[in-house]
């Protein structure tokens, strides 16, 4: 039996998968330069494998071509349901809709009098000094007034005009429009209104129907609105796309990575909880090996080929409950994540006095120059240049036919081309190699100063920390963004290349459930919000009851609420207590931590509870790896190569990390390669190999 965990990312889809299969395993043993094979304990294996994203020539989904090259299925064969026990993945499908505005046309049913509320929304002004204001494109396409109403006491002030609706939503019908979301005044705390919408939208046939009381049960009618349109926005798209892999996939438990890092069965996959489906899986990969190699204090950073998300992780996940996603305000909990358009993809320009490294990205098709499709230069070609990245070392996966290795020579031959233009525009000799470096030390500055964002611009110690990096590109430039940093440690796992994907099979069965509650925080309030917490602890359990999945190791119940200060908007999540006092102390901890001061008499409000219910699922275990040769004898370097780093060239080592035995140590410059990524440890930095085959960099001044 075969368990699949896959991450389809912007350039590359990660494949892992679990396996008992002998004859597969013999197969794939033939085939080394292109599949990573791990011996597991109890006659099990590990395969990692890498393919584009996008290779229309080869085939139509990646994640499905990636099964069949594991298992040898040809392309027009239907898979064994038999052979595979479960796939789990994260998908950017509903990401890139919402990036490209490609979602499904959207009616949207609002009270009457509030037409234009999720377009004016809060008057938010990101470039203060613009003196053109350029709305962001709404998601709907067309606006019901429904005259309804109910008053803050829950009062029916107007019942709502059945048949004017039910004409109304017909039009929008007869328009081709099959997707509706609906969202009233007080409408989290009072849903008859919205029911009764729902019922007559299910009568006349919109396939998808969102109801804000369901998708955001919290108050602010414009979060609640905007994410109830993008739930109605993007829920039919994703829809088609997971039907269209669990066709594949005939009898197959599908389950899919949600924005909050729990898993969830593909049936029930809905748009709100899937922008972050695969950075998410990352975060719960670094996040889980980072706690097995002993690191509480951890930076996430997941760099692939387009983009760049960084997290910042202190004993648990951190959620954000309001967040703004490709300028769209939502209101669900998601991982705090801080996404920036920086990757080895990223494009570099030179627009006549100064570099600049994105946003633009070169994807995987036709990808860096490199990728022999074409593109354009990008940070991958900049690493090319620069002697961190070899052919020989690298999947042979490009080319028309996907066989053939990276192309050195037309890198070469483009930054001589691109030296020559910076010449002649500012008179300033710079050979390609300078060039090149001088384009990662940009795009090194972007993402140093992404993770600056979630950890010493709320109040953390990033010295401190362990930056756990992972993703394609991420080993190549560690070193020097924990130089920016100050950090002093690096942490890569073996499957540091696959960490997304391999987090998917570390994510447990996650169900959460909030409420609004808008109450001050007193000893009185307890026992209501207790009665709540149980209500919607019950509603976790009832919803992972029906996910109809093998027993789990245990179940874990996490109960938080987010406080604020009377009279402001900023709240912060604390863990629930019987007991006020704590709560509070709690609170003003976290917010002198955050904004450095406590306001006096103050009170507190509860905006919120929510109530988080984990089922433990049975993960790959990390096998221990033991040393065969001396303590005395250092590894042997396959090669010595030129690399171009601080200002100068290096005879450069270059070590295969299967090679590699518990405490061995590397001293910088060196080069690891593995067949998922290629580990650069600088100048002052070296490399120390643990009995998990984890790798640790540390700062060696």
């Amino acid at each position: 039996m075969l368990k699949v965990f896959a991450d389809r990312g912007g350039t590359f889809t990660d494949i892992v998968v679990v396996t008992d299969e002998q004859a597969i395993i013999e197969r794939l043993a033939k085939h080394q330069e292109r599949f990573l094979i791990v011996p597991l304990p109890q006659k099990q294996w590990i395969v990692i494998y890498k393919l584009l994203s996008e290779n229309p020539e080869q085939y139509q989904d990646a994640v499905i071509q990636g099964i069949r090259d594991v298992m040898g299925i040809p392309p027009h064969d239907p898979l064994p349901e038999k052979a595979i026990e479960v796939v789990k993945m994260g998908t950017t499908v509903a990401t890139n809709a919402l990036l490209e505005r490609k979602g499904d046309r959207v009616v949207l049913a609002i009270t009457k009098g509030f037409k234009d509320a999720l377009r004016i929304g809060y008057q938010n002004r990101p470039d203060i000094f613009a003196r053109q204001i350029v709305l962001p494109t709404m998601l709907y396409e067309e606006v019901i007034e429904v005259n309804e109403r109910y008053d803050a006491k829950g009062n029916e002030l107007t019942a709502v005009n059945l048949e004017q609706v039910k004409k109304d939503l017909q039009t929008a019908y007869d328009k081709g429009i099959r997707s509706c979301a609906i969202v009233f005044v007080h409408g989290d705390r009072y849903p008859r209104h919205e029911q009764q919408v729902a019922e007559i939208a299910q009568e006349i046939g919109f396939t998808q129907i969102s109801v804000s009381h369901q998708v955001s049960p919290l108050m602010k009618l414009i979060g609640r609105g905007d994410t109830t349109v993008v739930d109605a926005y993007l829920t039919p798209i994703l829809r088609r796309y997971v039907n269209q892999v669990a066709a594949q996939l005939p009898g197959v438990k599908l389950m899919f990575m949600k924005s909050d890092g729990g898993l969830v069965a593909a049936e029930k996959f809905q748009g709100k909880d899937s922008i972050l489906s695969g950075p998410a899986g990352g975060i719960v990969g670094a996040v889980q090996t980072s706690k097995r190699a002993g690191f509480d204090l951890a930076i996430t950073f997941d760099m692939g080929g387009t983009s760049t998300d960084v997290a910042h992780f202190q004993g648990e996940y951190e959620r954000q409950l309001e967040s703004e996603i490709a300028l769209v305000r939502m209101r669900v909990p998601v991982l705090a994540i801080n996404t920036i358009a920086a990757g080895g993809g990223s494009i570099l320009f030179f627009d006549g006095s100064r570099y600049r490294v994105g946003p633009e990205s070169a994807g995987s098709n036709p990808g860096p120059a490199c990728y022999r499709r074409g593109g354009p230069l990008a940070v991958t070609d900049a690493n090319v240049m620069l002697g961190k990245i070899h052919p020989q070392y690298f999947p042979r996966v490009f080319g028309p036919e996907g066989n053939l290795p990276i192309d050195k020579d037309i890198v070469v031959e483009k930054f001589t081309h691109l030296a020559q233009d910076i010449k002649n525009a500012t008179g300033h000799t710079r050979t390609p190699e300078q060039v090149a470096a001088g384009f990662i030390a940009i795009a090194v500055e972007n993402m140093a100063n992404a993770i600056k964002k979630i950890s010493l611009q709320r109040g953390y110690d990033v010295t401190k920390y362990t930056l756990c990096c992972f993703g394609g590109a991420s080993a190549q430039v560690a070193c020097l963004i924990a130089d920016t940093l100050g950090m002093k440690r690096i942490f890569l796992h073996p499957y540091a290349g696959v960490l997304s994907a391999y987090g998917m099979g570390l994510a447990d069965l996650r169900a959460i459930r909030e409420k609004g509650v808008e109450k001050p925080l007193t000893k009185a309030l307890i026992p209501q919000l207790l009665q709540l917490i149980e209500t919607l602890e019950t509603q976790a359990k009832t919803e992972l009851l029906s996910e109809q999945v093998e027993v789990t190791r245990k179940e874990e119940v996490v109960k938080k609420v987010n406080l604020k200060y009377e009279g402001t908007n900023s709240t912060l999540t604390v863990n629930f207590a019987s007991d006020v006092a704590l709560m509070q102390q709690e609170f003003e901890i976290e917010h002198k931590s955050r904004y450095g001061f406590i306001p006096g008499e103050k009170n507190l409000i509860v905006e919120s509870v929510s109530v988080e219910v984990i089922q433990k699922m049975d993960t790959p275990e990390e096998p221990l790896i033991t040393r065969t040769r001396s303590v005395n004898e250092p590894p042997l370097s396959v090669e010595t190569v030129r690399m171009f780093t601080a200002e100068k060239w290096y005879d450069t080592p270059i070590y295969r990390r299967e090679d590699l035995q518990p405490e061995d140590t590397i001293s910088g410059p060196a080069i690891i390669v593995e067949k998922i990524s290629t580990i650069v440890v600088e100048p002052n930095w070296e490399a120390r190999l643990t009995e998990r085959n984890h790798l640790i960099l540390q700062r060696s001044d």
